[in-house]
């Protein structure tokens, strides 16, 4: 296991307060479209971190389907072990990381379910077949074997032969409401750039403006 004892350096490009955008949402897209445009595999995926009514903390990998003022938009089964523990607690957590340009953004905040028709118009927008999975898996549940999953999933596939599939009450979208958004740049030496955003929930519920603020590495 080479990669264990490797020291990169990742240069000296710098990451200045004076660089980044007040809106950390907008920032973020911008960063996007960079990492798209460097053909970053899978720029939008990113690990989306949970915890549990039993507080056991989970990580997994999702896909970014949309990204606005709002928030941050992803989809998946709500009876899955993400959507449960969402249910229990929506404080949650994201890590992008488009490493061959030394980038990261981690965002804090809590996520919400969105509205019935956004789930619909984002299902609709989904290859058939992956439709048909949305009914085929039973998401995070015990199967015996890969013979049974792809059994299931054929059975689906013949009830929506050459039919609109509709949406499962049980799958939709959520969105992620940041109010910590860190853009980290490797620097040599390991003494990184870390430009955090931070905004705080009033008492009458309401987010406050973003404060921007460094971080030591």
């Amino acid at each position: 296991m080479d990669s264990l004892n490797r020291h990169e350096d990742y240069g000296q490009e710098s990451l200045d307060e004076t660089h980044l955008l007040a809106d950390p949402i907008e920032q973020f897209k911008i960063w996007l479209r960079e990492a798209e445009a460097a053909e970053i595999y899978e720029p939008n995926a990113f690990v989306l971190g949970t915890v549990d009514a039993e507080n056991h903390s989970r990580s997994r990998t999702v896909l970014l389907k949309g990204v606005d003022e709002r928030g941050f938009f992803f989809a998946t089964n709500y009876l899955s072990r993400k959507g449960e523990a969402v249910a229990a607690n929506p404080n949650v957590s994201a890590a992008f990381g488009w490493y061959p340009m030394y980038r990261q953004v981690l965002i804090q905040g809590f996520a919400e379910k969105v509205v019935g028709a956004e789930s619909d118009e984002y299902f609709a927008s989904r290859p058939h077949d992956s439709q048909v999975a949305a009914w085929s898996s039973h998401q995070s549940q015990l199967i015996e074997n890969r013979a049974a999953l792809d059994g299931q999933f054929d059975q689906a596939l013949a009830k929506f032969d050459g039919v609109e599939v509709p949406r499962p009450d049980y799958w939709g979208g959520y969105r992620i409401v940041a109010t910590r958004i860190e853009f980290w740049k490797g620097r040599s030496n390991r003494m990184h750039d870390r430009i955090e955003f931070v905004r705080h929930m009033t008492m009458d519920g309401v987010l406050s403006d973003w404060q921007v603020q460094r971080l030591q590495p």
